[in-house]
């Protein structure tokens, strides 16, 4: 016959929209909130310049499907001399140079990658 007296869809999607709109504007504030703690927590940490070996590379594309943007972002981890890993962000053009087996001088603040710059390894 039709919808019950006490079922009416615009209002339960009246409700639901700002429900909505709260849940994206959180994720969207605690994401900023996150990041800049981040930023933070790398600003006071010291810069330290430590022996390295590249033992891996990897990237993460996002996006691309249907005419959208892709985008790239790249990732080496890094062994240094205690045996600890840490995997740092890096940009194209310095993901390109390093090879896995590179050893080197690693600057690094944090989790903020500053540069790496090869060494020759004497055995």
């Amino acid at each position: 016959m039709g919808f019950e007296q006490g079922f009416d869809m615009f209002s339960i999607i009246n409700m639901l929209f700002p429900l909505f709109f709260i849940i994206i504007l959180g994720i969207l504030l605690f994401t900023i909130f996150k990041n800049i703690k981040q930023w933070n927590y790398n600003n006071k940490q010291p810069k330290l310049n430590v022996d390295a070996l590249v033992v891996s590379k990897r990237t993460q594309v996002r996006g691309g499907g249907n005419n959208s943007h892709a985008s790239t972002s790249y990732f080496v981890t890094f062994q240094v001399e205690s045996g600890d890993r840490m995997e740092l962000v890096v940009n194209g053009s310095e993901y390109g140079m390093l090879a896995e087996g590179d050893f080197g001088e690693l600057i690094f603040q944090g989790t903020r990658y500053l540069g790496f710059t090869r060494k020759l390894q004497v055995n």
